[in-house]
């Protein structure tokens, strides 16, 4: 017994001198980082904020923003400041069917975003009723300007710009992961707002990062502008942050676990 101790006390004091070495918390004599004021592996840099993970990859993260989890509607207003009408019924929310013309029915937040990453599930009816845009259509305006297309797209043809997952109007998805109509999809979006300056002159787009079911659809894409039907897309001056919309265009699709997290500019 006596030995044992022995042999494992030297064992661990063998391990000492490398688990504490200055050089396992960084270094001061090495190069300076372009464009900032830290050195490669500086020992100073600040650390990231720690975030939990949800126990699912869908699930919200400790920092996130839940704006829907199938419970009420109290994250959500109707687009012209009513109160949310849409069902709410097995943990979704669905768009009703209405009279007259689509889209009088839109959701928006009642909080504001600038750059956000995004995550929402949608379903279309399982019963296929219409082609092409009039098929599963909704759409996620972010800042209520910019619009990534919800639609069936399984097996229905259309435009290539007004495809799910499609920046509309502007830039056809990757490709296209559609799942069969009936079953819940994902959106994952990473935003990054538009900066204008004084004059209202954009000195830098919005970008979209988007992955359907978990498959890459756009990828960093630049915005050409506010979304707008047969209509080339200009910017409009605009705050740094705004509500985003979940569309009504007249069809029955369901939206939920909707969670968004407050992204800050990247550290230089």
């Amino acid at each position: 017994m006596r030995r044992f101790t022995v042999a494992t006390s030297l064992f661990v004091l063998s391990l000492a001198p490398a688990m504490t070495q200055a050089g396992d918390l960084g270094f001061t004599d090495t190069p300076r980082l372009p464009g900032g004021k830290w050195h490669v592996h500086d020992p100073a840099r600040p650390h990231p904020a720690i975030v939990a993970p949800g126990k699912n990859a869908s699930d919200a993260p400790s920092d996130a923003i839940v704006l829907f989890d199938g419970s009420d509607l109290n994250a959500f207003k109707m687009s012209n400041g009513k109160p949310a009408d849409w069902i709410l019924a097995d943990g979704a929310m669905t768009v009703p069917k209405r009279e007259g013309q689509h889209g009088d029915g839109s959701l928006t937040t009642k909080d504001s975003f600038g750059d956000i990453q995004l995550h929402i599930e949608f379903r279309s009816p399982a019963v296929v009723s219409g082609t092409s845009q009039n098929r599963g259509n909704s759409g996620v305006i972010l800042m209520g300007q910019y619009e990534v297309q919800v639609l069936d797209s399984y097996e229905n043809l259309t435009y290539a710009d007004g495809q799910a997952s499609a920046i509309y109007a502007w830039k056809p998805p990757l490709v296209n992961a559609s799942r069969k109509p009936g079953e819940w999809q994902t959106y994952d979006i990473i935003f990054e707002r538009p900066h204008f300056d004084a004059s209202g002159k954009v000195t830098k787009p919005a970008y979209v990062t988007v992955l359907h079911n978990g498959i890459l659809t756009q990828n960093h894409q630049a915005i050409l502008g506010k979304t707008d039907w047969k209509t080339l897309a200009t910017y409009h001056p605009h705050a740094d942050a705004l509500p985003f919309t979940l569309q009504d265009h007249g069809t029955p699709v369901s939206y939920r676990n909707i969670w968004v997290r407050k992204l800050a500019p990247s550290e230089e």
